[in-house]
């Protein structure tokens, strides 16, 4: 049933209002997941997403949430959710973690709810992406980088399935789950958390359907949709235009050639058309390993990169989209993958380095535009935990987030420290050292800042981080896949790259092992892990670097001063004061 009230256009007011109560409808479905998620990597570290799609599968509305879970994807579940199930009614919901149905990857579980008005008809679809601490994988981690093919995997699949029928969960469903999963009372708790979350959207979708009508909200997504294009058409204006191909490398893992995977994105910027295309489709076949992308994750990742270059003020929905044009071919590394490919590690790894290689080919088109590289995942102390703690007896799995930096830096600003990796955009919390102590069977030694591995520059990008951990009481198994080791982050226009990463293990008698850079490991009780993180790439030439603001860095203890001095060409003394001529002198003769 469609009522067909005449509306009249919305002024400004009424659609920033109408907006922001979309977003605080997303807003309120991620709280619900942070305060009821069960495992750390939702009620600590926030690693899930929420947002709303249209009723035709465009996106409106996210909260804050991670830009690679929901640019891309949560469209393509919609419509996915649509295919397989046409008849559904109000009380069902489906979940989809296949990367060859518009999941990001295995690990993030996705609960797709319509909402369904009082009318009968449906609206708008809410959608709750919770990545998992463990998905039934064949080895205890969510990121299962040396999978041959998603039988190694092991991951369980579920394209789009229905999981609740009349508000009632499909109890197959969670006993296939429960025996799979190893931890399974702390998968259950995530995805009661989930339908929480999907479920409180609706309820407040409905209400506001109620409240203010549907032709009201019908012209809403239409102007908003528009005035989101319209700012996208204005972003691009302002850019030169140009076509520029830009590489970076990932490093060598299983799986994968002697020299890394090389990525290239060839970004062509029509600024008077107000458009900008993102070509991927000269990069390497799908390889045998996990680093593989998703179509979401390809997708998305090329968006990051080209929202990463532009106004930040410009929305980011379905309207802004449609100046984005994003080139594909199947079967590629990121590309569109085809059965049974894994693509475990879609989010992050691979996925950073098309989002880096198209910030980095903007900057270059354009001045003033694009950004450096941030700096690659995953190290292990982002990695996953796993093991039996000796103090109850009980199983544990968990990702933990105990540090990372990586932040890289604009033609406008510092980095972001704590970025995490380009496709997360900041968005993960830290893990408290104490918590993390809490809830598992392990203690953190360190963990500090590296000084002068920070990408130098006219800004800089973030330094590396130090980190170092082990287990308590007995052994404990941690899975990782750390790039970055031999490939760090690039600087742009200038700029100079941040510090590389690292791992090893200290023994008791304080030797170091070196640890590969992919790995499902072992640490006894006794040794100790270490992990640096990645810097980030600085942006443009480090001697237009204000003095104050070197001074500040190395007050702050971020470079040394022989590091200012020899990098930046600023003097200081003993005491951090700027010597202003013997500044003036290095920067002359440099």
């Amino acid at each position: 049933m469609t009522d067909n009230t005449e509306i009249k256009p919305l002024n400004g007011a009424q659609l920033a209002i109408l907006n922001n109560r979309l977003e605080g409808i997303a807003q309120k479905m991620a709280n619900t997941l942070m305060r009821t998620g069960r495992s750390g990597v939702l009620n600590r570290a926030k690693d899930f997403s929420c947002c709303i799609v249209t009723a035709d599968c465009r996106l409106i509305a996210t909260a804050d949430s991670l830009p690679i879970h929901v640019l891309s994807g949560a469209d393509h579940m919609a419509r996915v959710m649509k295919e397989f199930h046409p008849d559904f009614q109000r009380g069902d919901a489906f979940m989809n973690n296949s990367p060859y149905h518009g999941c990001s990857h295995p690990a993030d579980h996705t609960l797709l709810v319509p909402v369904i008005d009082d009318a009968g008809d449906h609206r708008f679809t809410v959608l709750a992406k919770a990545h998992q601490a463990d998905i039934g994988n064949s080895i205890p981690t969510t990121y299962h980088g040396a999978a041959v093919d998603v039988y190694e995997e092991g991951a369980l699949i579920f394209p789009s399935v229905k999981v609740q029928d009349n508000f009632e969960d499909n109890m197959d469903f969670v006993r296939m789950c429960e025996m799979r999963i190893r931890v399974p009372g702390q998968w259950r708790g995530d995805y009661l958390a989930m339908v929480g979350s999907c479920r409180i959207g609706e309820r407040e979708l409905v209400g506001l359907i109620g409240e203010v009508g549907w032709p009201l909200l019908e012209q809403f997504v239409r102007q908003w949709f528009d005035y989101s294009e319209n700012r996208m058409i204005e972003a691009i204006g302002r850019l030169q235009s140009g076509t520029q191909s830009a590489s970076s490398t990932h490093d060598h893992f299983p799986g994968t050639p002697e020299e890394g995977i090389r990525i290239t994105s060839t970004v062509s910027i029509d600024s008077a058309a107000a458009r900008i295309e993102v070509d991927l489709r000269d990069n390497p076949e799908a390889l045998p390993c996990g680093l593989n992308l998703s179509q979401a994750c390809a997708e998305t990742a090329a968006m990051v990169g080209v929202f990463n270059s532009i106004d930040h003020t410009v929305p980011k929905n379905a309207g802004s989209f449609r100046r984005i044009d994003i080139r594909l071919r199947e079967n590629s590394v990121c590309g569109i993958p085809s059965h049974p490919t894994s693509c475990s590690v879609a989010t992050t790894n691979v996925a950073d380095r098309v989002a880096n290689s198209t910030q980095m080919a903007i900057a270059e088109i354009s001045e003033g535009a694009g950004m450096a590289e941030v700096g690659a995942v995953i190290a292990p102390s982002a990695g996953v935990i796993s093991g039996v703690d000796p103090r109850n007896g009980e199983p544990y799995v968990n990702q933990v987030f105990l540090g990372f930096t990586a932040g890289a830096a604009s033609p406008f600003a510092d980095a972001w420290v704590t970025t995490g990796h380009v496709g997360n955009g900041g968005m993960c919390f830290l893990d408290s050292v104490e918590l993390a102590e809490l809830y598992q069977p392990i203690l953190v030694y360190d963990r500090h800042i590296l000084a002068d591995t920070a990408g130098a520059g006219q800004q800089v990008g973030a330094n590396c981080a130090y980190i170092e951990f082990g287990p308590v009481g007995g052994p404990m198994d941690v899975g990782y896949v750390s790039d970055g080791v031999t490939n760090g982050p690039k600087g742009a226009r200038g700029g100079q790259s941040g510090g590389c990463a690292d791992q090893y293990l200290l023994h008791p008698d304080s030797s170091k092992e070196p640890l590969p850079a992919c790995a499902q490991i072992t640490i006894e009780d006794g040794q100790h892990i270490v992990a640096i993180t990645t810097g980030g790439g600085g942006y443009g030439p480090p001697t237009l670097r204000t003095p104050e603001s070197v001074a500040l860095d190395a007050a702050e203890g971020l470079i040394t001063r022989e590091y200012a001095r020899e990098v930046y060409g600023v003097a200081l003394t003993s005491d951090g004061v700027i010597d202003e001529a013997a500044t003036a002198a290095l920067r002359r003769a440099g």
